[in-house]
């Protein structure tokens, strides 16, 4: 029996570590498929249907490879259901003390310095989104990442969040004031050091632009990449190939 046979076998790790784990065949193949791509340094293509238990298949042996990997997601969604219960569960599992890491576009964390001047100044667009505001100065007390997703009492699209966000223009960089408590250097230094590091598609190719403009990079160098939900990458990818190579002169 090979190591990712017992792990998923009934009486393996993961059937104790989890109570709705059962073993199917159609996983065990995937994830021993998995772990000959990541020690064999190649690439592989998988599908499988739904409740063939595909998270748990890429992430033991991504886990037990001992390199640097970056999993990549379709979305934020998913991202933070890798990084908050997946993960940890597999790690457990596998008692495994590799780090783990949760990084984002700089668009998803709280900006204190233009936070700070927003709060005194900003012209937003109603009174609700004023309120959304005062929230996210609250919420920036007392968050440890600065994740906007964590501050669950202020929608994802209000108009507070542009005030209390940078953006790569406006960002002012080891200028800033708040340089040393800023969430998206945190963020980026957590994903440095870390193991695993989870992102999203768009984070991804946003990094393959920069490196490709000699601008820097968003994330680390690794051993292993892994795309979850890879169908939407052709979308994605195209996002940013027709931004890099559209022509200057003219508007498309």
């Amino acid at each position: 029996m090979t190591i990712i046979q017992q792990l998923f076998s009934p009486d393996g790790p993961f059937a104790s570590a989890v109570d709705s784990f059962r073993s199917r065949p159609q996983q065990v193949d995937m994830a021993e498929r998995i772990a000959a791509a990541i020690e064999g340094n190649t690439v592989l293509v998988a599908e499988a249907g739904t409740g063939t238990g595909k998270t748990f298949a890429y992430l033991a042996p991504a886990l037990l490879s001992g390199g640097k990997v970056v999993i990549s997601t379709g979305t934020k969604t998913l991202q933070d259901q890798l990084f908050k219960r997946d993960l940890p569960t597999v790690r457990d599992a596998l008692k495994v003390a590799a780090s783990i890491a949760l990084l984002k576009g700089r668009a998803n964390y709280v900006c204190h310095y233009h936070l700070e001047r927003s709060s005194e100044n900003a012209r937003l667009a109603s009174r609700e989104e004023a309120a959304h505001l005062r929230k996210i100065v609250r919420f920036a007390t007392h968050t440890v990442t600065g994740d906007k997703a964590e501050c669950i009492d202020v929608p994802e699209d209000s108009g507070a969040w542009a005030a209390a966000t940078s953006t790569r223009e406006n960002c002012l960089g080891q200028e800033c004031p708040n340089h040393a408590e800023c969430f998206v250097l945190g963020a980026r230094q957590q994903a440095m050091a870390a193991d695993v590091v989870v992102v999203n598609h768009h984070l991804f190719f946003a990094d393959v632009m920069l490196k490709d403009e000699g601008m820097g990079e968003l994330l680390p160098a690794c051993n292993t990449i892994i795309f979850d939900e890879a169908h939407q990458l052709p979308e994605v990818a195209g996002l940013f190939l027709v931004r890099a190579y559209r022509p200057r002169n003219l508007s498309i």
